[in-house]
């Protein structure tokens, strides 16, 4: 597996920083029962936030606050800044380490073998970490929360909320790994009901109005999955889109609430606070991270933005929920 071998490669150079660290024993020894957590969040938007917030509560809730020093770090959407702020942890000798979004848990994975690292707002993370067959498990010192939605129900709404598209775009960021994964499972889905699918790939905030312009020009409704650079972007895509009165389905609740009609989303905060039960077991010595599978949050809801379908004349069924 790839993976193993840029941990393997990135093996010797954090001996240099971190010493010898058992996975098995998290506390450290002068300090006991007492603990540093870094943070590493990829980017400042809502749904991370809230995963973040969920995280610090429920470690703050089971070890109390006394007991907990959060070394908590935004990356402002830029990989190469996750690598200096986790770079600094592992410096710094932290208990475990929180990669908040892909970027930041790629970043952890490559500096650090041995600092527990828990990972979440993640979609999938056979694609985020280059596994092969991922059977659910990373092993090593990795494991966490995925924010996977039910993608095939995600694009049964575009037929459901828009039931005259017969071409849907496909909106996202080509740096975005897990945004290749959502779309793909997308495709298929419309594909199979008969819809013709096209990509719209930006490649940052740049080239975003443009593409998203291209897609409303072209496509009878769009769709736009988990992605964090989407979710940076959701004023200039909805001042683009809007106009043309082409809807939009989105992966997650921050993007619905910037430029879309609906989307089945998670709860981020609940998500964090799974990651944080996690991370509590790791540090205590409850559980080894080695043997912790992915976890999930199995409660998606559906939810639509009232302002937008009221713009653009959309009744949606009783069953879903307006956002907050």
């Amino acid at each position: 597996m790839k993976l193993k071998r840029i941990l393997a490669a990135a093996a010797a150079a954090t001996m240099l920083v971190t010493g010898s660290l058992s996975l098995s024993s998290c506390q450290k020894d002068d300090e006991e029962g007492k603990y540093t957590i870094g943070i590493c969040q990829q980017a400042p938007h809502e749904a991370l936030v809230n995963a973040t917030t969920g995280f610090k509560d429920a470690i703050v809730e089971a070890l109390g606050e006394e007991n907990v020093t959060f070394l908590e770090q935004d990356a402002a959407g830029e990989s190469t800044v996750c690598t200096t702020i986790v770079n600094d942890f592992v410096s710094k000798n932290v208990d475990l380490i929180l990669g908040n979004a892909t970027s930041a848990l790629q970043a952890a994975a490559n500096a650090t073998t041995t600092i527990p690292i828990l990972g979440t707002s993640i979609t999938e993370y056979g694609t985020a970490l280059e596994i092969e067959n991922f059977d659910g498990t990373v092993g090593g010192n990795i494991s966490g929360t995925s924010d996977l939605a039910p993608l095939d129900e995600q694009a049964q709404m575009i037929i459901d909320l828009v039931p005259t598209a017969q071409t849907v775009g496909l909106l996202y960021c080509s740096a975005e790994p897990n945004s290749a994964y959502q779309v793909e499972v997308v495709r298929a889905y419309l594909e199979d009901k008969g819809l013709t699918v096209e990509d719209y790939k930006f490649s940052d905030s740049n080239d975003v109005a443009q593409v998203a312009a291209a897609a409303a020009a072209k496509c009878d409704a769009i769709y736009i999955p988990t992605d964090n650079k989407a979710a940076d972007c959701t004023e200039t895509i909805n001042n683009t889109v809007l106009p043309t009165k082409t809807p939009i389905i989105a992966g997650e609740a921050g993007i619905c609430g910037g430029c879309g009609i609906a989307t089945l989303s998670i709860d981020y905060y609940n998500l964090g606070r799974i990651t944080g039960e996690m991370a509590v077991k790791i540090l205590t010595g409850e559980s080894d991270i080695s043997e912790m599978p992915i976890e999930y949050d199995t409660t998606p809801t559906k939810k639509y933005n009232p302002t937008i379908c009221e713009e653009l004349g959309i009744t949606v069924p009783e069953d879903y929920q307006p956002l907050d």
